[in-house]
């Protein structure tokens, strides 16, 4: 699973970032998205070099949204865009081939464009009716997670549904052919991260990704 650290979110719930984050980490998060949209610059530096340092020390990864020169100045696994974003062409010229670059869509048009692009992976979403990341779009549902599992055919590019993921249902969008979810609140409900990433992983231990 992604479990994002989104700074905003983050700190509405009483969290700070590398708090949060070493949450995650306990609670068997391997990949760690950094998402910190209205974080001055220095600031969102220094809080990528803490992550990357503390994800480093667990075996984890960390992939930063947007900022491919953060990315590559911390050391990070890769970066991760949306649609308004540097393309991921231009991306890779600042991270290199080697790195993770993953980019979100939102409709069937993207989603082609993007299976053309240099991408690691592409994020399908959102999913579901969700409030944390406004995307300008309306949700997608898991027949557009089935959609891009067929585009994408066995053995392809990873598919990562976003949107109003939950404990209850990510096993669905994994049925529908999601390689993974990506999560932002449903991590942070009941204040108890480390134990929901935990509940997470099994949870997802437990579904099966079907053949397309």
């Amino acid at each position: 699973m992604n479990a994002i650290v989104d700074a905003d979110a983050a700190a509405r719930a009483g969290w700070p970032v590398l708090d949060l984050a070493a949450a995650y980490l306990r609670g068997g998060a391997r990949f760690l998205q950094l998402r910190a949209k209205s974080m001055a610059s220095d600031r969102f530096l220094a809080t990528a070099f803490a992550v990357v340092r503390l994800a480093r020390a667990n075996g984890a990864q960390v992939i930063i949204n947007d900022r491919p020169d953060v990315a590559r100045l911390t050391g990070a696994d890769g970066v991760h865009v949306g649609q308004e974003d540097l393309s991921p062409a231009a991306v890779r010229r600042i991270v290199g081939d080697a790195a993770i670059v993953g980019l979100s869509t939102h409709t069937t048009e993207q989603l082609a464009r993007a299976l053309r692009e240099p991408v690691s992976y592409v994020a399908v979403g959102p999913v579901f009716d969700t409030t944390t990341k406004p995307t300008g779009y309306r949700q997608v549902g898991v027949e557009m997670v089935r959609h891009a599992a067929r585009q994408v055919g066995a053995g392809g590019r990873p598919i990562v549904a976003i949107g109003g993921i939950t404990l209850e249902n990510a096993g669905s969008v994994i049925e529908a052919g999601a390689t993974s979810v990506a999560v932002i609140g449903d991590l942070l409900v009941a204040d108890e991260p480390e134990a929901r990433v935990r509940a997470f992983v099994e949870r997802l231990s437990r579904s099966e990704r079907p053949r397309v």
